[in-house]
This record gives C-alpha cells, structure tokens and sequence, in this order.
C-alpha cells in the first residue's frame, strides 16, 4: 500500500514529543485489521495512516483532544467519528459519503446542539493544525 500521509503524522513525534519516531509508535497492520474486523466501512486512507504511524502513541493520541481507538469508531448522524475534546462538547467526524477520499474534509459537531460545522480542512490538514495549535498554546503559557 502507497503511504501518502504517513510520514506528516510520524513527523509529530520528533516535533513536538522530543523523541524519535520508532515502528512500536503506530499500529501494526494486524492490529489495526484486527480493531476494524468487526466494522462495516473502510476508513480513509489519511485516517488509516494516521492510525499506522501513530496509532499506539498515548501521547498523539491523548494531545488535548481525545483520538478514539480504532475499535471506538462509530457511524452517527451520517458521520465517522474519531475524536472528542475532553469536555465531550464537540466531536469530530468524516460524512460516510466521502470515506472513499483518500484525505475528505474533517466536520465537527457541537453535541448539545446536534449540528455539524465543516472544519474546511482535511483530515491530515486538521491533525496537523490541531497539533500546532496545541503546543503553541502551551509555548504562551
């Protein structure tokens, strides 16, 4: 399989955790094929990457906000979701019309409300600003 996104998210690791990236910080194949086998949808390919690089990682995958376990991922409102703030008012998701994008659009929705919000940037545009962001808030304080 063609790794297009990978590098990006095994590039997190040594930029904001000081340490090098090693095979050990992401899900083997079988694992992850393991956490999905019970799922009837295919993540996209940015998700599933990002899942291969940095999956195992509790710092990336507990940075703030709350990146779900490959065997969490649910189908609700017409959404894959994959991550929560640790307040649960919001929760982020993929439209399952677009799982077949190698990197669709990240959409948030504020869960009191129930409504959906495009974050305007794909799934690998939205890791990466959320990891900047993150730590630059960090870097003020």
């Amino acid at each position: 399989m063609t790794e297009l996104f990978a590098d990006k998210f095994r590039a997190l690791v040594p930029q904001y955790f000081e340490d090098e990236w090693a095979e050990e910080d992401g899900l083997s194949e079988a694992e992850l094929t393991e956490y999905l086998e019970d799922k009837d949808f295919e993540l996209p390919l940015a998700l599933y990457e990002f899942y291969r690089a940095v999956g195992a990682t509790e710092d990336v995958m507990e940075a703030f906000h709350f990146f779900w376990d490959p065997d969490e991922l649910e189908i609700e409102d017409g959404f894959l979701l994959f991550l929560e703030d640790e307040d649960e008012e919001y929760t982020w998701g993929i439209r399952v019309d677009q799982l077949d994008v190698p990197d669709p659009i990240v959409w948030r929705r504020h869960n009191a409300r129930g409504e959906w919000q495009s974050e305007e940037g794909t799934f690998t545009e939205y890791v990466l600003d959320l990891f900047e962001w993150v730590f630059e808030e960090d870097e003020e304080n």
